[in-house]
């Protein structure tokens, strides 16, 4: 018996350790961990770390705007539930008062840095249906977003940089315009789009001569009570890609599909493509004439390895950054 009492007790005191160890820092708003603020956790990382710094959060509303530092390379931030785990905050366009680009101040969370990871946590922008304000502003290369929340209206995820790659698995997104905007090359996969209003979903500023830009896999798309009129995209930029494969979508998604930003002549350089997609929105027939129907050919590019193709500058490393198991 004083065997097993003492296997139980080392046992209890390995998994302690383990969970200690398991992360650099620990926020918590009541202070049983290292920092009661995410931001100050930051502040405390090493610039360009030898390796990856994990951040847990514990269950609560932080609320404070969020900056990860270009230096701030291979930060992980770990939420401990999607759903109580919060990081809100409340800017907006008028707020700012900056002028024509107050927009780019609103985020409630800013990534510079390369290869970071935001896991199990939600992320807001308070303001309200007020104009442009931003939820989420990424501009850093090889970012992931498992299994997190962006709630917000017009603007909510910004994804960004000439050169960047982002990839956002098992996350909820919801907004009212150009809610998911930006020119980085993103992937979203088995995602929850949902569409607060009758506007647009999507407005990419792809640079030209990218590949991809917005490729949308297995996603769902929903919309609130009352919307019923929804383009999939609209170019922000003229060489605006976007494509939406096995995705489901309601009826709520108009026949035509997409919109030219009232600009002709992005008709011949935006490329807005679709593959497979299901449900009542999903026809094509009715598609603007200049969008694209893939093949199943055509369709087999838009996979992972291929869309982030390494850059010539990287080194391989093994483990591919977006694989998520």
């Amino acid at each position: 018996m004083k065997i097993f009492k003492l296997t139980i007790v080392c046992l209890l005191i390995s998994m302690w350790t383990f969970s200690a160890e398991k992360y650099d820092y620990v926020v918590a708003l009541d202070g049983s961990g290292d920092y009661t603020s995410i931001q100050k956790a930051l502040d405390a990382c090493k610039i360009f770390p030898d390796q990856r710094i994990t951040i847990h959060v514990k269950n609560g509303i932080y609320t404070e705007k969020v900056a990860v530092l270009s230096g701030n390379t291979q930060i992980s931030i770990i939420g401990e539930s999607v759903d109580k785990t919060i990081i809100s905050f409340g800017d907006y366009f008028d707020k700012i008062d900056r002028g024509r680009n107050s927009t780019f101040y609103t985020s409630t969370l800013k990534v510079d840095a390369s290869d970071f990871v935001l896991e199990n946590i939600t992320v807001e922008n308070s303001a309200g249906p007020v104009g442009q304000a931003l939820t989420l502003h990424v501009e850093g290369d090889r970012c992931v977003f498992r299994n997190c929340r962006f709630l917000g209206n017009q603007d909510t995820v910004y994804a960004a940089g000439k050169y960047s790659r982002q990839y956002f698995y098992n996350c909820y997104i919801e907004g009212t315009t150009d809610f998911i905007f930006g020119e980085a090359t993103a992937v979203f996969e088995q995602c929850s789009l949902h569409c607060k209003a009758n506007s647009f979903l999507t407005a990419a500023s792809t640079t030209e001569g990218k590949p991809f830009g917005f490729v949308f896999l297995n996603c769902k798309i929903t919309a609130a009570s009352g919307v019923d009129n929804v383009f999939l995209g609209r170019p922000w930029r003229s060489f605006a890609k976007v494509a939406f494969l096995n995705c489901e979508m309601g009826s709520f998604i108009i026949p035509e599909g997409w919109d030219n930003w009232s600009k002709t002549e992005n008709e011949k350089t935006a490329q807005f493509a679709e593959y497979n997609n299901s449900g009542a929105g999903a026809n094509t027939e009715k598609r603007v004439g200049w969008s694209i129907k893939l093949n199943k050919e055509e369709a087999l590019k838009f996979n992972k390895e291929n869309i982030f193709t390494p850059l010539g500058w990287e080194i391989s490393s093994g483990k591919k950054w977006y694989n998520i198991d």
